[in-house]
């Protein structure tokens, strides 16, 4: 435990290989132990087609939700998409209103919620908006399996309803029309890891086969829409919302980054990767994740998501660049708040630490000054920190909380706050979310007795080993393995994230040459059997082992470029001094 911070001490291990793979031969020995290393071991798991992606058929409600969205189009009945305030919200919005388009829709519209205003999911205030637009049909994307009241409000103002979601259902359904959702008791989906847009877009598969087969397309005179066009967007919000990218995730994934790299993305995200710096033709999971999903998810916690959905959802690229530029300068706002709060997040948890040093085993923190769009990111940082379970509050009004909390491995935040509400049924006023990620409000007098339950009833629920961060890696490369070809076919060999973690090596070093850039990141010169590799470690200017002769390491190969030039270079995640000799 660092004494400075509190914060845990990480611990090197390697990831543990099976003891058989059918993978092919004649794939790269490296890679092959990559694959293996992440439970790849058969050849489906790294077919990356799209023959290879899990049919529509399997997924539960489909047959409904097809049968409303097709007397909506033929009749030409008006459809209001209700999408969630982030990037999988927004993606999932663009993409069902650009496939309904495509289907020869007359009649599409959408309302995003303004969370400061109306808060998360589809309650009766926004159910009023929707009426408002004179909706046949509405339907959620990214939320709505826990509307209970707003979708008896629609249903009642004589709408149809249909439900596309991926988050874990409550103790009861809401009473829609139809609901497509992998994670609803009895469904069969092989995949429970699909994203809010990855629900919609297999909904679009199965409504362009329904067309198809009655006629549709040659009646109307149109081209039968081709979907694949649609994958970036899927693979967007596929990685911006950090599901786990399973065998069918890695798929849909990997066909929109092809599609970006080939120069076939949506305007808005083109204009998206440029703001940010980041070229296309390169492009990877990370920079979805790390690049444009945070200039998106800016919009919502900020302002409006409708000015993301808007860059998504127009093919004027001058358009696209002015809101993306909008959306930039929102990201840049939400980092500087950001910076604060965290640092303010530390001082509450150092202040309330007791003299042992003794981490609690799940954190609360609140500020009424905090800005409640970016409390999901300060939990995000602090959880990183501390690997503790995390909830940052801000003011909803003066007498209530909203809360955004975020997890670890081995925690089921979801599961934790089910126990808590179940525990003390009257100390939240509503939840909701996943395993690593969810949504929570409480009556501000109720903080106190929230945070003892929720360190309470994870203290009871987690390993004590989960609690101890280790850093996985792939095992040591040789001197002669490490070289620039290695780096760049891992950097394109598969989308890497979650739950599919990008390659990490580890082996000790001699330090030979270290010096400061920018802030805090240290640039150093590693020496191994006679050969020398520059390396990077972000933010590594105060650690432990900084001023270390010989390290052992945790890294990343990466191709650095500069001017035109690539070359090969270490990303250090992790490391730790050790003795001289």
């Amino acid at each position: 435990m660092s004494a400075e911070t509190g914060e845990p001490t990480s611990r090197i291990v390697r990831r543990a290989l099976p003891a058989a793979s059918n993978l092919p031969l004649g794939l790269h020995p490296v890679l092959r132990r990559i694959f293996t290393g992440r439970g790849a071991c058969e050849p489906e798991a790294i077919d990356f087609s799209l023959q290879a992606l899990l049919r529509t058929e399997a997924l539960s409600g489909m047959a409904a939700a097809v049968a409303l969205l097709v007397s909506a189009v033929c009749e030409a009945q008006r459809i209001v998409f209700v999408a969630d305030f982030d990037a999988d919200g927004a993606t999932s919005c663009a993409l069902g209103m650009r496939a309904l388009r495509a289907c020869g829709a007359q009649y599409v519209d959408y309302v995003v919620p303004n969370r400061f205003e109306f808060g998360y999911g589809l309650t009766p205030p926004i159910v009023a908006l929707v009426r408002a637009k004179e909706a046949a049909l509405l339907v959620t994307v990214d939320n709505g399996i826990s509307s209970l009241e707003g979708v008896a409000a629609a249903r009642a103002a004589g709408m149809k309803v249909l439900i596309t979601d991926h988050h874990l259902p409550g103790l009861h359904m809401p009473q829609a029309d139809a609901i497509v959702n992998p994670n609803v008791p009895g469904d069969d989906f092989p995949s429970k890891a699909l994203a809010g847009v990855g629900v919609i877009f297999y909904v679009m598969l199965a409504l362009r086969a329904a067309l198809r087969s009655q006629g549709w397309f040659i009646e109307q005179k149109i081209p039968e829409p081709n979907f694949g066009e649609l994958l970036d967007l899927v693979a967007l919000g596929t990685v911006a919302d950090v599901v786990p990218l399973d065998a069918n995730n890695r798929r849909l994934v990997a066909q929109g980054i092809a599609r970006i790299r080939a120069g076939r993305a949506q305007p808005g995200i083109s204009a998206l990767l440029r703001v940010a710096g980041r070229e296309p033709s390169k492009v990877v999971a990370s920079d979805l994740g790390f690049a444009v999903g945070p200039r998106l998810n800016a919009a919502g916690r900020l302002a409006d998501m409708s000015l993301g959905i808007e860059c998504l959802s127009s093919d004027d690229p001058a358009r696209c660049s002015a809101i993306a530029g909008e959306l930039d300068g929102l990201n840049r706002e939400r980092r500087s708040l950001e910076r604060d709060m965290k640092t303010q997040a530390i001082e509450q948890v150092l202040a309330e630490l007791p003299e042992t040093g003794e981490v609690p085993h799940g954190i609360c923190v609140f500020d009424p000054a905090w800005h409640q769009g970016i409390v999901g990111v300060v939990a995000g940082r602090v959880k990183d920190l501390y690997h503790r379970p995390v909830v940052a509050f801000a003011l909803a009004s003066p007498d209530e909380l909203k809360g955004s909390a975020r997890s670890i491995p081995g925690v089921h935040i979801r599961d934790v706050l089910d126990t808590v509400a179940a525990r003390y049924p009257d100390l939240l006023s509503r939840f909701g979310g996943h395993a690593m990620a969810a949504g929570l409000s409480l009556s501000r007098a109720a903080l106190t007795a929230f945070t003892a339950a929720f360190d309470a009833v994870i203290a009871e629920q987690v390993d004590p080993l989960a609690l101890t961060p280790l850093v996985y890696t792939d095992g040591p490369l040789g001197e002669r393995e490490m070289t620039l070809e290695l780096a760049r076919l891992l950097n394109t060999a598969a989308p890497w994230g979650q739950a599919f973690p990008e390659p990490l090596f580890d082996g000790e070093f001699e330090v030979s040459q270290r010096r400061l850039v920018g802030v805090d990141h240290l640039k150093l010169q590693l020496g191994l059997a006679g050969r020398s590799f520059a390396a990077i470690a972000f933010g590594a200017a105060d650690a432990p082992w900084a001023e270390a002769r010989r390290i052992r390491a945790a890294y990343r190969l990466s191709v650095n470029e500069y001017q035109g030039n690539e070359t090969l270079q270490l990303v250090i995640e992790h490391a730790e001094g050790l003795p001289n000799g």
